[in-house]
């Protein structure tokens, strides 16, 4: 009778301490919802984007706008590598060269991009027709924009955060 007990309270426990882990982590519904078939954007389900709290329209002539803020938000690279060699995964990428992607904010530090939130973090291949490199170009011209007044702040998170790939058009600013 005893060691039926505690073999039922170990079980109970192990069960408990796996099922804390899986929803903890998220990892195991996380990894089979990434898909690969929103190339050259990050799937939405995964990657939607997220926010700094600490940048808004009012703020941007003290964070964003400030040449050189962004080197004191953005994560280390040990942060993002690990979180790059985790999401590779989660996205069933068949190459998984660290060095063929980059852990890049969906949302950009430059227009007030979460810097840690794996939600704006995703491995953006280095390859394809629409790069990583495409992308930085994208980003510095919505944050100039947004810093000489042409287009607010969350109208230029909004339109990168949905398409990078027509955001400067869906502004008037291509």
């Amino acid at each position: 009778m005893r060691a039926t007990r505690r073999l039922t309270a170990t079980t109970a426990s192990l069960t408990l301490s796996v099922a804390g882990l899986i929803i903890g982590t998220g990892s195991a519904a996380h990894a089979a919802s990434c898909s690969q078939s929103y190339l050259p954007l990050p799937d939405p389900t995964c990657q939607p984007g997220a926010y700094n709290p600490d940048v808004t329209q009012s703020t941007i002539d003290t964070t964003i706008c400030v040449s050189g803020w962004t080197a004191t938000v953005r994560p280390s690279t040990s942060y993002t590598n690990a979180l790059k060699i985790k999401q590779i995964a989660e996205y069933g990428y068949s190459d998984t060269s660290t060095a063929d992607y980059e852990e890049d904010h969906l949302v950009p530090l430059e227009l007030g991009g979460a810097p840690k939130d794996a939600e704006n973090l995703w491995p953006e291949p280095r390859y394809g027709d629409e790069t990583a490199y495409s992308k930085d170009s994208v980003e510095n011209k919505l944050k100039k924009a947004v810093c000489n007044g042409t287009v607010t702040l969350d109208d230029a998170r909004s339109a990168i955060a949905s398409d990078w790939t027509t955001a400067l058009s869906s502004l008037g600013l291509s």
